[in-house]
């Protein structure tokens, strides 16, 4: 039995087949680059939407500064007030952020409003307690700044110094800051650290004696002595120095020099050595055993006891 086979040429249907399959995948990357670039115009859009350009608001009243950021859609703050020589009382003196920045719709505009030249003259609140130096500085119809105080002799809570000074003229802000005393008991005394570096443990002692605070020191633990050696004879020979008392000079300090420094600091020196003992000889039988090795000497620390 003879089976024939035809022979079919389909080489135009393959081709036909590819180029279709190509012509789609083409469109598809067309549309997802279509749908993406739509994205983000539309986020674009969405975002500058929402955002406005900040109007100038300077030289403005604060009624017409009021209805400019209203119209914009954003908010309004007076922060602060302050003399001016060149803008007239209520009046915008300055804003942030500053005009023609975009900014997103409910932003919080902050401006400084002008109060004119000045015309008050600072009050002298100098000696007077803390009461009556502020009536005094609402009474000018001024603000009342900072508070500080520093331990003084004398009654608690009188001005010390103020800030501007009595009288004082060119004044940028309405506001007087006042500095306090305090009682000397309700602080602690503190002196200035001086340099004790290079000086040996005595003399800085002494001039640590001159502020009336104690020193420390902290000498530097000797290596382990060995054990001393025993002659032929039974006897031993020279022991090892161990360290018997302070050295120097002050290697460091603490605090460092210079440093506000009070009793509650615990100030202390590391010294660079110790002192050693001169070596004896001693003349032991040997009985028994030899000698065992004597044990490392301890550092010498002289530190504050603990607190209770």
């Amino acid at each position: 039995m003879k089976i024939r086979v035809r022979y079919r040429n389909n080489t135009g249907e393959v081709k036909h087949g590819i180029t279709r399959a190509f012509s789609i995948g083409l469109t598809l990357l067309a549309m997802s680059t279509a749908a993406l670039l739509g994205a983000l115009l539309t986020m674009r859009v969405a975002i500058h939407a929402s955002e406005v350009t900040v109007p100038n608001l300077s030289g403005q009243t604060l009624d017409d500064a009021a209805d400019l950021t209203h119209d914009a859609k954003l908010n309004l703050t007076v922060e602060n007030r302050f003399y001016s020589t060149t803008v007239p009382a209520g009046r915008v003196l300055s804003q942030f952020p500053a005009a023609g920045v975009s900014v997103r719709k409910g932003w919080h505009m902050r401006i400084t409003e002008s109060i004119g030249p000045q015309r008050i003259p600072i009050p002298d609140t100098l000696g007077m307690d803390q009461r009556d130096a502020a009536t005094a500085i609402r009474r000018a119809s001024l603000d009342l700044g900072t508070l500080g105080h520093i331990p003084a002799p004398g009654p608690a809570d009188a001005v010390l110094a103020q800030t501007p000074p009595p009288n004082a003229e060119g004044v940028d802000k309405p506001e007087v800051s006042l500095l306090l005393s305090q009682p000397m008991e309700s602080a602690p005394r503190a002196w200035v650290m001086p340099n004790l570096v290079g000086l040996s443990y005595s003399a800085a002692k002494a001039r640590m004696k001159d502020i009336n605070l104690p020193l420390y020191a902290i000498v530097p633990q000797a290596a382990a002595p060995a054990a001393a050696p025993v002659n032929p004879d039974g006897t031993t020979g020279e022991a090892p120095p161990v360290p018997t008392a302070i050295g120097g000079p002050i290697a460091s300090q603490s605090p460092q020099a210079g440093a506000r420094v009070t009793a509650a600091d615990n100030p202390h020196v590391v010294m660079a050595h110790a002192v050693y003992a001169a070596p004896a000889v001693t003349t032991t039988p040997a009985v028994g055993p030899p000698a065992s090795t004597p044990p490392a000497a301890a550092p010498i620390v002289r530190m504050p006891p603990a607190k209770l």
